[in-house]
C-alpha cells in the first residue's frame, strides 16, 4: 500500500497496489480466513460456507465491505452474525462481480469484525476442475482439484483476490474420498451430519496454516490418494497405482534441495513439511507452490530422475512467492525471478556450477521463444507490466522467469557473488509474511549497501527505468557452455545435414547413431533438440524420421523430449507426427507443452487441431481450455 495525503493533513487514504482486483482491500483487509465446505462429486461443485475476519485500515469511516466474486452462487451474508443488506454487482471483465456488503454501522480504524457467506461454487467456476472416475487412471473413483493463480480463487469463494492481502486460513472440508488443503493437516474423522445435512458417508478433513497466505494460494484436492515418505520432513501423494513409480522418482531427491537452499536464504523453511501432490495429467503447469503440498506434472515422473529440477523451483517458492509475495501481478517476476534465481542456486550446489549455467541456457531459449511470440515491443515482454484492465493469465510467459532471473543475476555480477549473498537472506527476513513491489525491493537493496561506498557507487549508476520498464530482451550474461558444446556441436552437423543436396548426403562423413546421445543426460537433449528447432522448416520428413530412427525421441517417456520432437516434426510438415501429436495432446493437460502444439499443429494442419481441442475439451483445465481458445480461435466466441 502507499499513503497520499488529503486536503487535512491529518487524515490519510490508502490506494491499493492491485489494479486486477474489484475489492477495496484499502479500507478494510482480511486477517484470517475460514473456509468450510462440502465436496459434491455428483454436482460438481463445493458448497457451505467461508468466514473472513477483516480489520477496517481507514481513518475515514466506510460501511462497505467490497469482495471479488466470480460466477459463485450466494445465498446468505452475515456481520458478526447479524444480517446485513449485500448485493452481487453485475460483473465486469475480466475480473468478475464485486460483492458489496452494507454494514449497519461505518467501521473506524482498527476496528474488526466476522463476515460470514453462504455459497456454493458453479459450472462455470474457474479455478475447480471436476474428473469422473473414467477420466481417472484406475476408473474407481472421480477427482477434483484447484488451481487459484492468478484470479481465480474469487471463482471459489468471495475474497479479497489480490496477492497484496496475505491471511491465515482454517479449512474444515467434507468429501467421500481423502482430501488435501494448503495447510498442515489436524484432523480426519467421520462426519456425523445434521438433520439437514443429508451427508452420510463422508469424512471430515481439517487442515490449518498459521503462516498468511494470499488467496491464489489456497487449495484443495480430493480423490483416490495414497502416500509414501520420500525424505525426512517429506511425502509424496498420487493415485495408489502410480504411487510407487512416483516414490522412486522423488525419493531422496527433495532433502538435498532443502540443505542447499536453507544455505542461501533466511529464515528457515517455516512451512514445516514439505509435500508434493502427483496430479492427473490434465494440470496445466509444471508445478503451483500451494504451501505444504506443492502441485505437480506427472510430466515430471518420468523414470529417469531428469525432470525433479521441477521441484527444486516449486521448493524454492517456500520463500520467494510463498513466504514474501509480489503485492500484484504485474511485479510477478518478483516470485517467479527471484524462484528461478534460488532454483538454480540449488542446481549449483547439487549438480555443480556448470549446470546453473546450463539450465540458464535453456531458459534462455524460453525467453526468445515468448518474446518471438509476442514481439521485442510488447509490453508483456517487459519486467514490470501495466496490467490495468487485462487478465494477468493473458501476460503469463517465461518473461518473469527467466528475464527476472537475468536481473538478480546481474547484480550478482555487479556487487559480487560474496557481498549479493549477504543481501539475500537480509531481503527475506525483511519481508517475510508480506507482499512487495519492485520499488520496495529497489529501495531494500539500496538502503542495505547505502554504507558501501564502491556497492552504492554501483548501484547509483545502475539503470533502473531500462531494467523495470524496458521491452524485448535483456542485455544476454555470458554463461559458461561446458556442457553444451557438445549438443551445439550435434545441431550442427544436423544443420548441415538437412541443407544438403540428397547426392551431398550419401558423401558426407556424418551419419547419426544412438551414440550421439548416449552419454548425455536429458536436458542436453533438450538443448540439442531446441537448437534443431531454429532451423526445423528445412528437415524435411525423412530427416525427421532419420533422428527418430537414430535417438527414438518420438518412443521416449520423457515428455520434455517427444514434445519437442514433434514440434520439430511439425515445423518439417512430417505428416507421420501430426497423429502422434494429437494423441499426446489427449493425456497432458500443461501449457508448457499444450500450447506450443497446439499452435503448430493449427498451422500445418488447421482442421486436426480443432478437432482435437474439441475432443479433449472436458480434458483440459479451465484455465488450459480458455488459453488454447484463445491460441486457436483467436476472438471468435466458443459456445
Amino acid at each position: 500500500m502507499v499513503t497520499k495525503p488529503m486536503t487535512d493533513p491529518n487524515i490519510t487514504i490508502r490506494t491499493p497496489r492491485d489494479p486486477n482486483t474489484l475489492s477495496n482491500y484499502h479500507n478494510y483487509v482480511t486477517r484470517h480466513t475460514a473456509v468450510d465446505f462440502s465436496i459434491d462429486f455428483t454436482k460438481n461443485i463445493l458448497h457451505g460456507s467461508v468466514t473472513l475476519s477483516i480489520e477496517s485500515l481507514t481513518e475515514r469511516e466506510t460501511n462497505e465491505v467490497i469482495l471479488d466474486t466470480s460466477f459463485l452462487s450466494i445465498s446468505d451474508v452475515k456481520a458478526n452474525n447479524r444480517a446485513v443488506k449485500w448485493e452481487v454487482k453485475d460483473r465486469v471483465e475480466p475480473y468478475g462481480a464485486p460483492l458489496v456488503i452494507s454494514l449497519d454501522y461505518p467501521c473506524s480504524k482498527g476496528k474488526k469484525l466476522d463476515i460470514r457467506i453462504e455459497l456454493s461454487t458453479t459450472e462455470t467456476c474457474t479455478a475447480l476442475q471436476w474428473m469422473t472416475k473414467e477420466q481417472t487412471s484406475n476408473k474407481k473413483y472421480p477427482y477434483m482439484f484447484s488451481q487459484c493463480q492468478a484470479i481465480h480463487a474469487r471463482s471459489v469463494f468471495p475474497c479479497q483476490d489480490t496477492p497484496d492481502v496475505k491471511s491465515t486460513f482454517d479449512f474444515r472440508i467434507r468429501s467421500p474420498l481423502p482430501v488435501l488443503a494448503s495447510g498442515l493437516p489436524t484432523g480426519a474423522r467421520e462426519y456425523v451430519p445434521g438433520k439437514e445435512d443429508g451427508e452420510t458417508g463422508t469424512m471430515l478433513y481439517t487442515f490449518e496454516q498459521k503462516v498468511p497466505i494470499p488467496s491464489y494460494l489456497f487449495a484443495v484436492a480430493s480423490g483416490d490418494l495414497a502416500s509414501a515418505a520420500i525424505g525426512p520432513r517429506s511425502t509424496v501423494w498420487s493415485g495408489p497405482e502410480e504411487l510407487l513409480e512416483c516414490q522412486w522418482e522423488l525419493a531422496g531427491e527433495i532433502e538435498p534441495f532443502m540443505d542447499a537452499i536453507e544455505k542461501v536464504v533466511k529464515p528457515a523453511y517455516q512451512w514445516t513439511q514439505y509435500n508434493c501432490l502427483i496430479l492427473p495429467p490434465s494440470f496445466p503447469y509444471g508445478g503451483m507452490e500451494n504451501p505444504v503440498w506443492t502441485y505437480a506434472t506427472p510430466s515430471i515422473i518420468s523414470g529417469d530422475k531428469q525432470n525433479v529440477d521441477v521441484i527444486a523451483h516449486e521448493l524454492s517458492h517456500s520463500w520467494s512467492g510463498n513466504l514474501v509475495s509480489a503485492a500484484s501481478w504485474e511485479h510477478f517476476w518478483l516470485n517467479e525471478g527471484w524462484t528461478t534465481y534460488l532454483e538454480r542456486r540449488i542446481q549449483a550446489t547439487v549438480h555443480g556450477e556448470p549446470y546453473r549455467h546450463f539450465s540458464a541456457i535453456i531458459g534462455w531459449k524460453a525467453l526468445e521463444g515468448s518474446i518471438e511470440r509476442y514481439g521485442e515491443d510488447h509490453p508483456y515482454t517487459k519486467l514490470v507490466v501495466d496490467l490495468k484492465g487485462q487478465d494477468p493469465d493473458d501476460a503469463f510467459s517465461s518473461v518473469p522467469y527467466e528475464k527476472g532471473w537475468i536481473a538478480l543475476y546481474a547484480f550478482e555480477l555487479l556487487l559480487g557473488k560474496e557481498k549479493w549473498d549477504t543481501f539475500i537472506p537480509h531481503y527475506f527476513e525483511t519481508f517475510k509474511f508480506r507482499s512487495v513491489d519492485s520499488y520496495d525491493f529497489k529501495s531494500c537493496l539500496l538502503d542495505f549497501f547505502a554504507s558501501d561506498t564502491s556497492s552504492a557507487a554501483k548501484l547509483a549508476d545502475f539503470d533502473w527505468d531500462r531494467l523495470f520498464y524496458a521491452p524485448g530482451y535483456p542485455p544476454k550474461p555470458d554463461f559458461d557452455d561446458t556442457l553444451v558444446k557438445s549438443c551445439y556441436e550435434l545441431a550442427e552437423k544436423w544443420r548441415s545435414h538437412v541443407s544438403s543436396k540428397d547426392s551431398d548426403k550419401e558423401k558426407s562423413s556424418f551419419t547419426p547413431s544412438p551414440s550421439d546421445i548416449s552419454s548425455w543426460v536429458a536436458n542436453q537433449s533438450v538443448v540439442f533438440l531446441e537448437k534443431c528447432e531454429s532451423f526445423a522448416s528445412s528437415f524435411s520428413p525423412s530427416d525427421v524420421h532419420l533422428m527418430n530412427h537414430s535417438y527414438s525421441f518420438g518412443s521416449s517417456k520423457n515428455i520434455e523430449l517427444v514434445s519437442r520432437f514433434y514440434q520439430i516434426g511439425l515445423r518439417a510438415r512430417d505428416t507421420e507426427v501430426y497423429g502422434p501429436t494429437a494423441e499426446l495432446l489427449g493425456r497432458i493437460g500443461r501449457m508448457k507443452f499444450v500450447r506450443p502444439l497446439f499452435r503448430l499443429l493449427n498451422e500445418a494442419d488447421g482442421k486436426l487441431a480443432r478437432e482435437t481441442f474439441e475432443k479433449n475439451r472436458g480434458f483440459y483445465h479451465p484455465i488450459c481450455r480458455q488459453m488454447v481458445e484463445k491460441d486457436l480461435f483467436g476472438d471468435e466466441k466458443k459456445v
